[in-house]
């Protein structure tokens, strides 16, 4: 084995400048956090070849003098951290005092800067070797080029996709820290063509600019006080993507990609949008400096909160809250332009949504059920005054309810969907309070099931009780002696046997009680009107009614679409008239 010995410093470098530099995206994302850290109001960036021949940055802060200008390329020098205990309570972007070194290591650096009150300088990196600072000619403010990345590293420029690919990976941290600094303008250049080009501007106009007008117009407000305060706008149920990459999430002014906030974006959403799709988001947090912690990995981008759960929490009821809007207020014109939501992609497998809902429905009293109804809000000797989803006027295929709205554009209601999401949102309300109220069987049906299935059921009795179904064992069969109240005289073995699915789904017998919110989804499922029912007109101004009146009723307990509206604008752009 060979002797130990300490590293070169150009051979140390390189090795840490992996950690901070793996791309040309991290190269932007530094130089732009340092103008941001330095006071620019302007950030203009040029990329050559994906960033890879060429990166230009530029800006118009404070600026360096020619003794900063040789620190500010050595190692951990850094005027962020004016004392130790200043790591404990950080307020800048960056404070490590690596990005300069780290790219001087592996690229061709050159800085030029300049004071207000003084003469401009310039200094040069070149594969970690430091030149000394000369008098330059330049603006006020510092520009940054980068030329030839990882030409001290040819294995490490091996593993960067085309210039394309990497363009676009710039250019999303550009978009991120827009989100993040709206009173800053923004430029960008990708081989002479721009590609963001946004001016100062309020937080709104600045979500509106770089995620679109139609997100802006069809999003949802969040607002929570306190510590952590939470701000800024997420899309409808309707509106998502397949992936989570139009998720910006910002802290203390730092666009961050935390595992702990994502989590806490999807388990709001998991009973509202359906599964395998991902809400779209721009959500700013402010939290006091010394209960976060920044200095997590290099490139900060995660983050250690001192109380997580109390995050979590915050972060879960703001989100829900805003999700919580009645189908009133989604198909109101007023409050945005006419949804024009898209099919839904098909369901993959049975999903049941997860999480509790935060308000009751008081229905009708129903008529006596048939084979093929469910409870439904029922019995107007006169239909009610018309809401936002309008008069109902003709029922399509014994499955969608057609009506027309107060401004004359058309609606039209998924009735299974729709009775899902009121069923729902009443069998959780009825849980949250205590429990489902049950309905005992005048005569206890009897169930055959598999031996496993029945086990797993006789296991999580307790908590199946508390849903409203009261189980024994019967010989090798299972003893039904009631089933929710609001399913009316529903049949329970389909029910049962769906539970005793998502029981050995879900591994264990006891995964039922922190999953009954998932259940409550299968037993509203159950409970609701089918397709192929018939509908008289009062009945169809009933369910809108409810709908109208009901948190969450845009979306069924899948995260479908209950209600589509078609204005006169759509109806003009579909038969060509525009």
């Amino acid at each position: 084995m060979p002797p130990i010995r300490i590293l070169p410093d150009t051979t140390a470098n390189r090795i840490a400048a992996g950690e901070v530099v793996e791309r040309p995206a991290a190269v932007v994302k530094e130089l732009a956090e340092n103008a941001l850290d330095a006071g620019a109001q302007r950030i203009a960036v040029t990329l050559e070849d994906g960033g890879t021949t060429r990166i230009v940055v530029e800006d118009d802060g404070i600026g360096m003098s020619a003794p900063d200008l040789a620190l500010a390329v050595q190692r951990h020098a850094t005027s962020k951290l004016p004392d130790e205990a200043t790591l404990f309570a950080i307020t800048t972007l960056g404070f490590r005092g690596e990005a300069l070194p780290s790219i001087g290591a592996v690229a061709r650096l050159t800085i030029t800067s300049r004071q207000a009150s003084g003469d401009a300088h310039s200094i040069a990196v070149e594969g970690g070797r430091v030149g000394t600072p000369r008098p330059a000619s330049g603006a006020a403010g510092t520009r940054v080029e980068v030329a030839d990345l990882f030409f001290a590293t040819p294995a490490r420029r091996k593993f960067l996709r085309t210039s394309r690919a990497e363009a676009d990976h710039a250019i999303e941290a550009l978009r991120r820290l827009a989100l993040a600094w709206p009173e800053v303008a923004f430029r960008c250049l990708s081989d002479g063509r721009t590609v963001l080009d946004v001016p100062a501007q309020d937080r709104d106009a600045r979500i509106r600019a770089v995620l679109g007008a139609d997100f802006a117009a069809a999003a949802l407000p969040v607002t929570r006080d306190g510590m952590p305060a939470i701000s800024g706008l997420i899309g409808q149920p309707g509106f998502h993507r397949a992936t989570a990459s139009e998720q910006h999430l910002v802290v203390n002014r730092r666009p961050v990609r935390d595992p702990l906030l994502r989590a806490a974006l999807r388990v709001a959403y998991r009973d509202v949008m359906e599964s395998g799709r991902h809400p779209v988001a721009a959500l700013y947090m402010d939290i006091a400096p010394d209960l976060v912690d920044v200095n997590v990995h290099p490139m900060k981008t995660e983050l250690r909160f001192r109380d997580a759960g109390q995050v979590r929490g915050a972060m879960i009821n703001a989100l829900r809250a805003a999700l919580g809007v009645t189908a009133a207020t989604v198909a109101t014109p007023s409050w945005r332009p006419s949804w024009q939501a898209a099919a839904p992609a098909p369901m993959r497998g049975d999903f049941a949504p997860r999480g509790f809902a935060e308000a009751g429905l008081d229905l009708l009293p129903p008529p006596a059920p048939s084979a093929t109804s469910a409870p439904l809000p029922m019995g107007f000797a006169a239909a009610p005054e018309a809401g936002p989803l309008g008069r109902a006027i003709a029922q399509v295929l014994e499955c969608y309810i057609l009506a027309e709205a107060p401004d004359g554009a058309l609606v039209l209601v998924d009735q299974h969907a729709a009775h899902e999401r009121l069923t729902h949102e009443k069998l959780s309300a009825q849980l949250v309070s205590g429990g489902v109220r049950a309905q005992p069987l005048l005569i206890p049906a009897v169930v055959e099931l598999p031996g496993a299935d029945a086990q797993r059921l006789l296991d999580a009795a307790a908590e199946l009780a508390r849903l409203g179904l009261e189980i024994e064992a019967f010989g090798g069969a299972l003893l039904v002696r009631t089933i929710p109240a609001l399913l009316g005289l529903a049949d329970p073995a389909p029910i049962l046997r769906d539970m005793a699915a998502e029981i050995a789904e879900w591994g264990a017998a006891t995964a039922l009680d922190s999953r009954l919110d998932a259940a409550v989804a299968r037993l509203a499922c159950h409970g609701s009107i089918r397709s192929g029912r018939r509908l008289t007109l009062p009945e169809m101004d009933a369910l809108l009614r409810a709908m109208e009146a009901t948190p969450r009723a845009a979306t069924c307990s899948h995260g479908r679409p209950t209600f589509l509206r078609v204005d006169r604008a759509a109806f003009a752009r579909m038969f060509g008239r525009v």
